[in-house]
C-alpha cells in the first residue's frame, strides 16, 4: 500500500485566510481541493508537502451564478465536476462544456474532483507517473529530481503531457478565471495560463489561489469536445479536441480551435482557424481545414496509444468537433 507523507493539514474558511496560511508556510505548502490528482502523486512521491491547505470549507470557493443566455455565468473553483454535469443551467447555456466535463474519469471522482482542480492538473507522462521504486530502477526523470527527460532523451526541457478534458474546451470558448494571492486579485484568459513546458506548465504564480473561472455569454456561436481514449470512462484523454465557431449567415466569422493530450499546453491550431475563418461552410473546406491540424499535433511517446495512430486521428477528431459545431 502507499501511504501519503507526513504533513501538517490546516482548514481555512475564507480564501483570503488560505492564501495567509500559504504566505506563511513557506514553498513546501500546497493547496488541495477535491485531493484525486494531488493525493496520488504525493503517495508516489512525485509531489511533497510540508503543510496542505485544504479549501473544503471555503464556502466562498462553491456555486455557480449565471444571468441567462445573455450573461457570464460564474463557477467558484470548489464547484465538484458532478454539480457542473447535473447543473440544468450550464447543460442549457453550455453543452459542450458539460460534454467535456462528464468525459473526465467517473462519477466516483466526479463526485470529489472540483473545476479548479481540473484547470490545475498536473501534467502527465508514463516515465513519471510510476511508483517511486519503478522511477528509482531507470533513474529519476528531469520533472522529478532526475537529469533527463526519458521520452526525449537529448532535450534541455521535459515534455510531460497536459491531460485535462475541460482546458482545451474553455481555451476554446474564451473562459477566464480569477487568481488571488496577497497583493489581490487578477483576472486572465484560461488560454493564458498554460506554457508549452512539462515542469513549468502554469504561468499562476505560487502565491495565487484560482477562485472563480468565468464563462462567457452564450450566443450567436457553438462548441464542440471531442476525446480519444482506450476506454469508455476513467482514462485521461491521449487527444482531447476542443473548438468554437462564430458563424455569419453561411460563412464562418471566427473559429477557435484547441488540441489537448498531445503537448504540455493545449495546441493552438492556428493554420486551421485561418482556412476555415471567413469562409462559407462546406464538407469540403472543413475536411480540408482540419488535415492542417495534424503538423501541430507533436504527439510523443508519453502517453497511451501508439503516436502514429494518435497523430493520424488529430485531423479526424478536429473535423468531428468543428462538423458538430456546424451542424455538418
Amino acid at each position: 500500500m502507499l501511504r501519503l507523507p507526513t504533513f501538517r493539514y490546516h482548514r481555512p474558511r475564507t480564501a483570503a485566510e488560505a492564501v495567509r496560511i500559504l504566505a506563511e508556510s513557506g514553498p513546501k505548502a500546497r493547496f488541495v481541493a477535491g485531493g484525486t490528482d494531488l493525493y496520488p502523486n504525493m503517495k508516489r512521491r512525485h509531489q511533497s508537502a510540508e503543510h496542505l491547505i485544504s479549501l473544503a470549507r471555503v464556502e466562498e470557493l462553491r456555486g455557480i451564478d449565471g444571468d441567462g443566455p445573455a450573461g457570464t455565468c460564474t463557477i467558484g473553483a470548489m464547484t465538484t465536476l458532478r454539480e457542473i454535469e447535473r447543473d440544468p443551467r450550464i447543460g442549457a447555456w453550455y453543452p459542450a462544456f458539460v460534454q467535456a466535463v462528464a468525459s473526465v474519469s467517473s462519477p466516483l471522482l466526479r463526485n470529489m474532483g472540483t473545476i479548479g482542480g481540473n484547470l490545475l492538473l498536473d501534467t502527465r507522462c508514463n516515465y513519471y507517473n510510476q511508483t517511486e521504486e519503478w522511477r528509482a530502477s531507470i533513474d529519476f526523470c528531469m520533472k522529478e529530481r532526475g537529469p533527463i527527460c526519458w521520452v526525449a532523451p537529448g532535450s534541455p526541457r521535459c515534455y510531460a503531457v497536459q491531460s485535462s478534458d475541460t482546458v482545451p474546451l474553455l481555451c476554446a470558448i474564451g473562459a477566464e478565471v480569477t487568481l488571488l494571492s496577497p497583493g489581490g486579485e487578477r483576472r486572465v484568459a484560461v488560454d493564458d495560463l498554460y506554457r508549452d513546458d512539462g515542469i513549468a506548465y502554469l504561468t499562476k504564480r505560487p502565491d495565487e489561489l484560482l477562485t472563480r473561472v468565468h464563462l462567457p455569454a452564450s450566443g450567436a456561436w457553438s462548441a464542440a469536445y471531442h476525446k480519444l481514449r482506450r476506454r469508455g470512462s476513467i482514462d485521461f484523454p491521449v487527444l482531447g479536441v476542443g473548438a468554437w465557431v462564430a458563424r455569419d449567415g453561411e460563412r464562418i466569422a471566427d473559429v477557435r480551435v484547441r488540441i489537448g493530450g498531445v503537448g504540455s499546453m493545449p495546441i493552438h491550431a492556428t493554420e486551421t482557424e485561418a482556412m476555415l475563418r471567413g469562409q462559407p461552410v462546406t464538407e469540403e473546406l472543413v475536411r480540408a481545414a482540419a488535415e492542417l491540424s495534424f503538423k501541430p499535433a507533436r504527439t510523443m511517446d508519453n502517453t497511451d496509444s501508439e503516436v502514429p495512430y494518435r497523430k493520424k486521428m488529430a485531423p479526424i477528431f478536429v473535423r468531428r468537433a468543428l462538423s458538430e459545431c456546424l451542424g455538418l
